[in-house]
C-alpha cells in the first residue's frame, strides 16, 4: 500500500541518505553475509555405467578481476580475444574422482597450477575425461586417465574455444578433433585507433523483417574482419599420446558432428556475407560431409543470410533445417523443412516434413514424415519405432506420435495430444540408453518403452515412473514417490531388469543427494553422496506451499517463510516481501497449476528475498502471477489488470494467516520481474516499496515483440503503451530501488532501459534509487557487485519498508 507522506519527505531522505558518490563496495549484514558467503558443493558427473563420479569443484562467486578482462562484443558473442575463450565462461578450480561403490575421493594428479578448467566432456567409452584449462595467454586440452586419476596436457594454448565445444572424441577413444588456431593468425583491429573510410550504411528493401532487439551485433567493417578472424580455426587430430595432425585447412567452423559408425564428419562452416542486425546464428553456413579422411563426401545443406523471417514464435526460415544424424543407424542424416514457407500465416495440412538422407548421399532423400504442427523433436528407437513429437504456441498444443521408420506409408499413431502447459497431465519423458555407437536412443525392453515423470499433481509433487507399451500405448505405473516430507528426483533408470534407478533427494534442510533406488526391492536405498546443509541458520525455518485463489476464481500459489525464530502462537505481524515473475497462459486451468514443492531445498541465493527471513521479514517466493488470454484474447489485453489481481490475492492471503502488516508490503523482480514491479507500483496502492532488477521499462524499444508478445507495436500501440512503466512515469511515487548490471547482454534488457526510466522517475519527482553494478550482464556474478546488492537491498527495505 502506497505511504501517505508528502512528496518533499522521500526527496530529502534521498538528498541526505542517498546521493552517495563513488561508494565503495559495502557487506550486507551479518545473518544475511553468513548465508551469502558460503562454500559450494561439487557438482556430480557420472560415467555411463556409474562406475565412477567426477567431481568438479568452483568457487561460489567469480571477482571482479574475472569480469575485468579485455572483451570483443561481436555477432551476439563475448569473447577474450587474448585467451580465445567467451567472456562469461564460469571455471572449475578442482577435479576429484571417485568409484561409486566405494565412499574416498581421489584427487587428480597432475592438474596444472592454478586450474581453470571447462568444457569436461567423458570419452565414448568412460575411460578418459577432456578438458580444457585457459592461461593467461590462451586455451590448453588436457585430458585424465580414469582409472589412474592422473591428468596430461595435449596440446599449447593454441586451442580456439570461441564458438561451441573446441573439440570432439572420435570413435577410437584415442583421438579428439580439435580447433586450433591457424599458425599464420592476424592480429585483430583496433577500432578505437583506425580512422573509419566512410560511413555505415544499411538498406530496407521493403520486405517486412520484423527482429527482435539482438546485443552485441556488428556494427562496421573493422568488427566484421575481428569476426572472421576469431571464428577461423584449423581442424587437428591429437591423439592422447600428443601428436597432432592437421585435418582440415583454416575456415569458420561453426559445427563438427561425427556419424555414429565414426566413418563421415559433418562439418557447418560460417559463411558470408554478415549481418549487422541478427546474431551470427542467422548468418550463411554451409554443410558438408567428409569420410574419415577428410575427403568431402557431398554439399548437404547451404543456409542463406536469415534477416527476414515471418511474424511469430513458430516462424521459421525456409530449408534445411535441425540437421542432425539418426542415432539409430551408421550415417544416415535426418532434417525437417516447413511447408508454410516457414510462415504460421499460412492455413495448411501439414506445417513440416521430416526426411531421411543416408550416406553416401548420392540418392535422394526420403520423406519419414510430416507434423500437422511445427516439427519439434524425435527420439530413434529401432527400425521399426521411433516418437516423434510436433507443438504449436498459439494454442499451446503438443502432440506426440509413434512412427515406423521402415515403412513411412505408415499413419503416424498419437499417444499424447496435450496442452505443454498443462503440467497434471505430463505423461513423462521417455528414457534413453546408449547403444553400440555411443548414442542415445529410445530404452526398448520387450516392446515396453519408460518414461519418467516429475508427477506434479493438486496435491503435490509425487515423480514416478511408468512402462509404456509401444504396441497397445498403454501406460503401466512401475513407481511413484510417496514422499510427503522429502522431494524425490528421479534422473535415470540404471538397470531396467533389476529395477535400479538414479535418484535425488532432498529436503528443506537436507542437501540435494544421489542415491541408487531399487523399485522392486522394498524400494531400497543405496546412498552415493552426502553433501551437508552449508545454511544452517535457516534448516527450521517454517516454509510452506500456500494456495488461494485470484478474485476471478483462477487458483495461485506461492512458497510462503516465515522469519527465523517466528512464534505462530503470538502471530506478530511482519513486513511482507514478495518476490514473484509473470508467465503467460490461453487457459485458466492451466494458469492454476502449481509446480512448487515445499520439500525443495532451501537455498538462498541473490534471485530471492529468502535472506531477509533472518531479519524479520515474513517471504512469499516464487508467487503465481498468471496472465491470460483465451481463445482470441491474447495474455496482454488485460495485463495491469490481471497483475494486480494477482498481487492483491497473494497479499490476501498471507493477511489472513495472521502473519503480516498489510500496509508493509514489498515486491520484487529479475528481468520480466522488474518490469512486472514498476507496473505494480504505478498501477497500485498495495505496496510500501519495490526493487526492480535488470527490466525493461520502455517497450516502443523493443517494437517487434517482447517476452511472449508476438504482435508488433504498430499492430497494438495501446499495449505496448499501457504496459510500459515509462510511458507511465508520472504515475509512479512509491519508492523503488532500481538495479542494473552495466553490461546487460539479454535482448531487450538493455541497460539504457533502466537509467532512461531513472531519468523520467527523478524528473518527475518519484522517489527512486538506481544502483549500476559494474562489468555485470543480465545475471550477476561477482562477489563484490553480488554482497553490495543485498547491503543496497537490505538498507532500501529497512528504511521504507520495516522502518
Amino acid at each position: 500500500m502506497k505511504l501517505k507522506i508528502p512528496l518533499f519527505f522521500f526527496l530529502g531522505l534521498s538528498l541526505t541518505t542517498f546521493a552517495q558518490e563513488n561508494l565503495n563496495y559495502q557487506k550486507p549484514s551479518q545473518s544475511i553475509l553468513e548465508l551469502a558467503d558460503y562454500e559450494r558443493a561439487p557438482s556430480v558427473s557420472m560415467d555411463t555405467k556409474k562406475e565412477y563420479m567426477l567431481l568438479t569443484y568452483r568457487n561460489t562467486y567469480k571477482s571482479l578481476d574475472d569480469l575485468n578482462q579485455e572483451e570483443l562484443r561481436l555477432g551476439g558473442l563475448r569473447i577474450n580475444p587474448i585467451t580465445n575463450i567467451s567472456s562469461s565462461v564460469t571455471y572449475v578450480n578442482n577435479l576429484k574422482l571417485r568409484k561409486i561403490k566405494d565412499k574416498n575421493e581421489v584427487q587428480v594428479i597432475g592438474l596444472p597450477i592454478n586450474p581453470r578448467i571447462s568444457t569436461i566432456a567423458w570419452s565414448p567409452n568412460d575411460k578418459k575425461i577432456s578438458f580444457s584449462h585457459t592461461t593467461a595467454s590462451g586455451v590448453e586440452l588436457w585430458v585424465i586417465d580414469v582409472a589412474s586419476a592422473k591428468a596430461t596436457k595435449l596440446t599449447e594454448a593454441t586451442v580456439n574455444a570461441n564458438i561451441g565445444s573446441p573439440f570432439s572424441w572420435m570413435n577410437d577413444n584415442e583421438t579428439i578433433l580439435v580447433k586450433m588456431l591457424p599458425k599464420n593468425r592476424a592480429a585483430l583491429l583496433d577500432a578505437k585507433k583506425d580512422l573509419p573510410t566512410g560511413p555505415i550504411i544499411s538498406n530496407a528493401d521493403g520486405v517486412k523483417s520484423q527482429n527482435r532487439t539482438y546485443p552485441d551485433m556488428l556494427k562496421n567493417k573493422n568488427d566484421e574482419i575481428n569476426f572472421e578472424n576469431i571464428m577461423t580455426s584449423e581442424l587437428y587430430k591429437v591423439n592422447l599420446n600428443g601428436t597432432a595432425t592437421l585435418f582440415k585447412k583454416a575456415d569458420m567452423y561453426a559445427g563438427e558432428s561425427f556419424s555414429p559408425d565414426g566413418n563421415f564428419l559433418m562439418l557447418t562452416t560460417i559463411q558470408k556475407p554478415f549481418s549487422y542486425i541478427v546474431p551470427l546464428s542467422r548468418f550463411p553456413s554451409k554443410s558438408v560431409i567428409y569420410d574419415k579422411a577428410g575427403n568431402e563426401v557431398k554439399v548437404v545443406n547451404e543456409v542463406p543470410l536469415t534477416e527476414i523471417i515471418p511474424k511469430g514464435f513458430m516462424a521459421v526460415r525456409k530449408g534445411k533445417r535441425n540437421m542432425s544424424w539418426r542415432s539409430d543407424k551408421p550415417a544416415t542424416l535426418v532434417y525437417a523443412a516447413a511447408l508454410d514457407g516457414g510462415d504460421p500465416a499460412n492455413k495448411v495440412e501439414f506445417r513440416d516434413e521430416v526426411f531421411l538422407w543416408n550416406a553416401p548421399f548420392n540418392a535422394a532423400a526420403t520423406s519419414l514424415v510430416k507434423t500437422a504442427q511445427r516439427y519439434d523433436r524425435m527420439i530413434w528407437g529401432n527400425d521399426n519405432v521411433a516418437i516423434v513429437s510436433d507443438e504449436w504456441y498459439d494454442t499451446r498444443n503438443t502432440k506426440t506420435y509413434i512412427i515406423n521408420p521402415s515403412n513411412p506409408s505408415q499413419a503416424p499413431k498419437v499417444i499424447f495430444d496435450r496442452n505443454s502447459q498443462d503440467v497434471y497431465s505430463d505423461p513423462g519423458n521417455f528414457e534413453t540408453r546408449k547403444n553400440e555407437y555411443n548414442r542415445y536412443v529410445l530404452a526398448i525392453e520387450n516392446d515396453n518403452a519408460y518414461l519418467i515423470g516429475d508427477g506434479f499433481t493438486k496435491n503435490g509433487q509425487f515423480p514416478f515412473i511408468s512402462e509404456f507399451n509401444l504396441k497397445t500405448a498403454q501406460a503401466k505405473r512401475l513407481y511413484t514417490s510417496n514422499y510427503t516430507d522429502k522431494k524425490e528426483d528421479i534422473l535415470e533408470i540404471e538397470d531396467f531388469k533389476k529395477g535400479t534407478v538414479l535418484v535425488q533427494i532432498q529436503s528443506k534442510n537436507e542437501y540435494p543427494n544421489y542415491y541408487l533406488r531399487n523399485i522392486f526391492q522394498k524400494y531400497k536405498l543405496t546412498p552415493i553422496t552426502t553433501f551437508k546443509n552449508p545454511f544452517e541458520s535457516i534448516k527450521n525455518v517454517s516454509k510452506e506451499v500456500i494456495k488461494y485463489k485470484r478474485k476471478d476464481g483462477v487458483e495461485l500459489s506461492g512458497t510462503l517463510y516465515l522469519p527465523v525464530g517466528y512464534d505462530k502462537v503470538k502471530k506478530e505481524k511482519m513486513p511482507l516481501l514478495i518476490w514473484a515473475y509473470p508467465a503467460e497462459y490461453k487457459d485458466k486451468n492451466s494458469a492454476g497449476q502449481s509446480t512448487q514443492n515445499q520439500n525443495e531445498f532451501t537455498f538462498p541465493s541473490y534471485g530471492s528475498f529468502v535472506y531477509w527471513v533472518t531479519k524479520g521479514y515474513v517471504v512469499l517466493d516464487d508467487a503465481a502471477f498468471p496472465i491470460i488470454g483465451e481463445g482470441t484474447t491474447e495474455p496482454n489485453d488485460n495485463f495491469i489488470t490481471q497483475l494486480v489481481d494477482n498481487a492483491e490475492a497473494a497479499i490476501n492471503a498471507v493477511d489472513a494467516l495472521g502473519y503480516i502488516n498489510r500496509k508493509k508490503v514489498a515486491v520484487g523482480g529479475h528481468s520480466y520481474g522488474a518490469f512486472m514491479t514498476a507496473n505494480l507500483l504505478t498501477h497500485s496502492n498495495l505496496f510500501a516499496c519495490g526493487i526492480a532488477r535488470s527490466g525493461a521499462y520502455n517497450r516502443t524499444l523493443t517494437p517487434f515483440g517482447f517476452q511472449s508478445e508476438q504482435r508488433n507495436y504498430w499492430e497494438t500501440p495501446e499495449v505496448y503503451n499501457i504496459m510500459s512503466p515509462f510511458m507511465n512515469a508520472d504515475k509512479m511515487k512509491t519508492p523503488m530501488l532500481l538495479v542494473h548490471g552495466e553490461a546487460d547482454n539479454n535482448p531487450g534488457t538493455f541497460t539504457l532501459q533502466t537509467e532512461r526510466y531513472f531519468q523520467a522517475l527523478k524528473g518527475l519527482g518519484a522517489p527512486a534509487r538506481m544502483v549500476i553494478l559494474p562489468k555485470e550482464a543480465h545475471g550477476y556474478v561477482t562477489k563484490e557487485n553480488i554482497l553490495h546488492l543485498l547491503w543496497e537491498q537490505d538498507q532500501f527495505l529497512e528504511k521504507y519498508l520495516k522502518n
